[in-house]
């Protein structure tokens, strides 16, 4: 039998982010596609401890390359890329009056015409 060549596209890469790198390219990420990141979320995506998620974050807003908001309803902290904070609230609010609209218009009740038949004209007496 002939003996399989290797996948040439495996190659080896560099050395693995740490997790403020990865912090950091998910929280960028997010913003570019118009989104913040609540700090909450962070421990859970990458499965670290609260405290370490609080001292990343505080590390990234000190450098001046992230901003922060609080919401206004929960009190989260959230983050964006630095001078992006207007537009993406912005797309946030565009987002939720478009949820309302299709919400709105799945629940108003289709109005039927009333079945003049089944009325006889001695029931409005």
């Amino acid at each position: 039998m002939s003996e399989r060549k290797p996948f040439r596209r495996f190659a080896k890469k560099g050395p693995s982010l740490t997790t403020e790198q990865k912090v950091m390219q998910f929280i960028l990420r997010n913003s570019r596609s118009g989104f913040f990141t609540k700090v909450s979320t962070i421990p859970y995506k990458f499965d670290i401890s609260e405290s370490m998620a609080w001292r990343i974050v505080g590390e990234l807003l000190s450098d001046g390359t992230l901003d922060s908001i609080h919401d206004q309803v929960t009190g989260d902290m959230k983050l964006c890329e630095t001078g992006k904070i207007y537009t993406i609230m912005n797309l946030e609010r565009k987002r939720r009056k478009e949820k309302f609209r299709e919400n709105k218009k799945k629940d108003k009740p289709v109005k039927n015409k009333p079945d003049t038949a089944a009325r006889t004209p001695n029931s409005s007496k």
